[in-house]
């Protein structure tokens, strides 16, 4: 069972995950919410940065003209149909 050292300003606490699930399941459910909110922006904001360096370290792509994109939209509608 690992532990965490959670830091508040001016406050340490270690606590297990199985410590801080039930601090959490003691919050209300607008309480909770918010916390889940929280951490779904925390993995939300840690995967765009990951992709936009993925996209940083591509290299360019050519010119893509406009025949070729209608092309690729027309592609992707028979596709569907």
């Amino acid at each position: 069972m690992s532990t965490a050292t959670i830091t508040i300003p001016n406050i340490k606490v270690q606590l297990t995950v199985e410590q801080l699930i039930t601090a959490v399941r003691q919050l209300e459910p607008g309480e909770r919410a918010k916390l889940a909110r929280a951490l779904a922006d925390s993995e939300l904001d840690m995967e765009l940065t990951q992709l936009i360096a993925d996209l940083y370290h591509q290299p360019p792509i050519d010119e893509i003209t406009d025949d070729e994109i209608l092309a690729e939209i027309q592609a992707v509608r028979r596709q569907r149909a």
